[in-house]
């Protein structure tokens, strides 16, 4: 394969069809391929104020070990200091004991806790403490 493929993308010699097919293809290969699964991701009370949303779909990459330990360094990459403040112990580094973490409406300290894997489609639920009288 030449090394700069978009210069042989771009060859002039390809004609429009021809050349848009490939394109497609690489794209499907390159960006799409590459996707083993997708984790859906719930955001309540006061972390949904943080993110400012209430659900976000998080994409998992072959060969990557998803796990709900996976989930959240992406998630502190994506929505930075202010969900790492509120998720971590800063001292420690450990995540917050007052989370709660819900596979599919389980509760992932009977999967595994942190290190609990996630499959295409499952719905992560991350719950702060709730209270109330």
């Amino acid at each position: 394969m030449p090394k700069n493929i978009n210069f042989w993308l771009c060859n002039a010699e390809m004609v429009g069809e021809q050349r848009n097919c490939l394109i497609k293809a690489f794209h499907h290969l390159i960006v799409g391929g590459c996707v083993e699964l997708q984790v859906s991701v719930r955001f309540f009370t006061s972390l949904r104020e943080i993110i400012g949303k209430k659900e976000e779909t998080l994409s998992f990459r072959k060969g990557e070990n998803a796990t709900i330990g996976l989930a959240l360094k992406k998630l502190s990459k994506q929505h930075g200091k202010r969900f790492v403040d509120y998720v971590f112990d800063r001292s420690t580094g450990d995540v917050r004991g007052f989370l709660q973490f819900l596979v599919n409406g389980r509760s992932a300290s009977v999967m595994g806790g942190l290190g609990a894997r996630l499959a295409d489609g499952d719905v992560l639920a991350i719950i702060p403490p709730v209270g109330g009288g």
